[in-house]
This record gives C-alpha cells, structure tokens and sequence, in this order.
C-alpha cells in the first residue's frame, strides 16, 4: 500500500513512544522532532485519516500516565536547518538503509502519485490529439517565454494560477478557450436561418477572434500578444463584459419589441 509522508512519521512516533514506556522506570519522555505540527494529530479527536496511528498513541500514553501521576511526555520543536548533531546521525543512518521493494512505485507515495498523474496527462494529451476534441477554434495561448501551454497538476496548474481565484473571471476566460460562448457566431451553428449581424461596423458576425483583437467596443487595452495567457487575463479583467452572459443578455433585450 502507499504510505503518505504524514503516516510514516506518525508510526515513527508510535514506535518511538512504544518502546520508551516498556523500559522500566521511565518516568520522562522527550520526542524530538522536526515535523511538530504532525505531533498535533494525535490530540485531533476529529476526524482524519492516521486515527489508527493516533488512537494506539493514545492509549499508549493513557498507560504510562495511569502508571504513575509524575510521568510525563515532551515535545520538543528542532528544525532540520538547525544543524543538530543528533540530526547528522540520524540522517547517515538512514540514508545508509537499503530498503528492498517488490514494487518501485510503491517505495514513496509523491513518487507514486506522480506516476498515476503523468499517466492521467499522456492518455489527455493522447485523446485531446487523436480525436480532435477541441476542435478549431479552441483558443491556442502562449506562457511567459512564449510557448504553448500545456497541462500540469502542480500548483493549480498553467491556467487556474492566472484567473482562478476568480469566479466571474474563470467562467469568461474559459468560455473564450473554448469558444462556448453567446456569441453570433456560436449561435449560427444551432439556428443557420437566423440573422445575427453585429452592429460593430468593422466585422459583420461577432466571433471568437473578432472580440480579441478587432472588436471597437472591446478596446481599453491593446496588445499584439493576446494570445500570452498573462495579457489574455489582462485583457479580460479591462474589459468586464467581455465572453459574459450579461453583456448578450442585454444586447438581446434591446432587439424585442416593446
């Protein structure tokens, strides 16, 4: 099974713990150790999943205090950059273990996540290629150096760190990706008998394209490389109706009758 960074230090502990009360006449407990908001989890009665962990530590504990009313336990707080001796050590004893798996994968749960995530990405890549699935007016943006941008799970991605932290802004920025949006030239492919002319004087139909580079009523900010996901952001915060609802909403109220 996968063992989670936090788990395998709890179980340190557990250990650590169970071998000091079996000794006898221990009274004093110190655990050292560079990871003190983990030591936290085993007071957390909520719920969590290293509860098995906790709960033997618990008991483990309940013992050696029920034993005798002066026993007690210590945490001590010592950072890996603190450059203890003891640290040095135990790091050379560590490292000098050589551990023997059955399978690779499973030596280390972030190296095993990261396999099952490269392979999540490749099968994307593979059908988003193979079957065409974003079509031709998917929009292609650009990262800081001016490459394509790719997929990726780490930090929310090479999109969400742009316009993720809003909702408004995320709805619009995809609808423009993938041109889902009602506009004209969207709504042509559903009602083709249906007259959507636009009223900007330079473009006859509203398009994808159209509203990012040429549109006049989209102009409080310029920029030749619309397509640098940095500027394609930018570009939306400055012109709020921009890919919205709202904006078509209330161009389609003025066309009724009253």
């Amino acid at each position: 099974m996968n063992i989670s960074t936090t788990e395998a230090k709890l179980f340190v502990i557990r250990c650590s713990i169970n071998q000091a009360i079996g000794i006898p006449h221990i009274k004093h407990i110190i655990i050292i150790t560079d990871s003190l908001h983990i030591i936290k989890k085993i007071f957390d009665s909520s719920l969590h999943p290293y509860q098995i962990h906790s709960a033997a530590i618990s008991y483990e504990l309940r013992e050696f205090f029920n034993k005798d009313i002066n026993n007690h336990i210590e945490f001590w707080d010592c950072p890996s950059n603190k450059n203890w001796l003891l640290h040095s050590a135990v790091n050379k004893d560590s490292k000098s273990f050589n551990l023997l798996t059955s399978f690779l994968c499973k030596l280390f749960w972030d190296f095993s996540k990261k396999c099952n995530c490269d392979d999540i990405l490749f099968q994307w890549k593979m059908f988003f290629q193979v079957f065409d699935l974003k079509e031709r007016n998917f929009l292609e943006l650009l990262d800081e150096d001016f490459n394509s941008l790719g997929l990726s799970n780490i930090k929310g991605g090479l999109w969400l760190q742009y316009f993720g932290h809003s909702n408004y802004l995320c709805t619009r920025a995809t609808r423009a990706i993938v041109n889902h949006v009602p506009i004209g030239k969207y709504r042509l492919k559903f009602f083709p008998r249906k007259n959507f002319l636009y009223s900007c004087s330079s473009y006859f139909i509203k398009s994808q394209r159209h509203i990012l580079y040429d549109c006049r009523r989209f102009n409080n900010y310029w920029n030749l490389r619309r397509d640098s996901i940095a500027y394609f952001t930018l570009f939306l915060k400055l012109n709020n109706k921009a890919f919205s609802f709202r904006e078509n909403f209330v161009a389609s109220l003025g066309s009724l009758p009253l």
